[in-house]
């Protein structure tokens, strides 16, 4: 039986129909390209810590509204404007939540949300954290 405390979740894989164009879109989100087996399969590091993010081709995308990428960003704002000078765009402007985050979001070329976001100490330790 594995015990829960060596367990990280450090690697997420997405479909995409066109993983070429996902690869760009990606890349401009500042996503470190680190196996590429396109048109395939791709994977990517991001710029911080050692979470790895891929991107498997499908033939067809099964419809998943639920699904939400949470990228962090300390500079949001400042992010969301430079992605912006490069054209993509986003659903919804960086807005203060009521659960103390700060995000903006957008989709990717498949249409999978992506939501970018600031947490800070927040994020693992919300004033309301199970003790």
């Amino acid at each position: 039986m594995m015990r829960a405390s060596v367990m990280n979740l450090n690697q997420v894989t997405i479909p995409s129909v066109d993983v070429p164009r996902a690869v760009t879109f990606y890349q401009q989100l500042g996503l470190r390209l680190i196996v590429n087996s396109s048109p395939r399969y791709v994977r990517f590091e991001c710029p911080n810590g050692t979470t790895t993010f891929s991107i498997h081709h499908v033939e067809q995308l099964s419809p998943n509204p639920d699904l939400v990428l949470y990228f962090e960003c300390e500079q949001l704002d400042e992010v969301v404007a430079e992605l912006k000078s490069k054209d993509i765009v986003f659903d919804a402007d960086p807005k203060d939540q009521d659960w103390l985050w700060r995000e903006a979001y957008l989709r990717d070329p498949d249409g999978n949300m992506l939501c970018l976001f600031y947490a800070g100490e927040n994020r693992l330790n919300p004033p309301w954290r199970v003790h």
